[in-house]
């Protein structure tokens, strides 16, 4: 990931949760609060209702890999975490990407394109 570190300290993961905006989708819970940093945090939550670890790493293998594909879409300078639910397990790869890209573009991370489509 590019422009991207991971967010690890409990305290941030609260603040998020309590102070920072949120969309909801059956696959993903995503909070988000803008930073004066540079570059965006990504942090993930699993918990145990997934499953056993090796459940809860599947789907956190996935996530990220969602938002590395996508990371130029996004724009820079904001805390990120994505909780999974328990459909992610099941859920197919471009289902679990359309409703993140929902979810983001909800949440206002979405840069703009430069370029317009040319409509008559």
């Amino acid at each position: 990931m590019k422009h991207t570190v991971s967010l690890k300290q409990n305290h941030e993961f609260r603040r998020l949760y309590n102070k920072g905006k949120s969309a909801v989708s059956p696959y993903f819970v995503v909070y988000c609060r803008k930073t004066g940093r540079d570059q965006s945090r990504l942090g993930i939550t699993t918990g145990v209702k997934l499953g056993n670890a090796v459940k809860r790493n599947f789907v956190r293998r996935r996530i990220r890999e969602l938002y590395r594909t996508n990371e130029e879409k996004f724009l820079p300078g904001f805390d990120i975490v994505v909780v999974a639910r328990t459909r992610a397990i099941f859920g197919r790869y471009r289902e679990l990407e359309r409703s993140f890209l929902q979810q983001m573009k909800k949440l206002g991370l979405m840069a703009q394109s430069d370029k317009k489509e040319d409509r008559p």
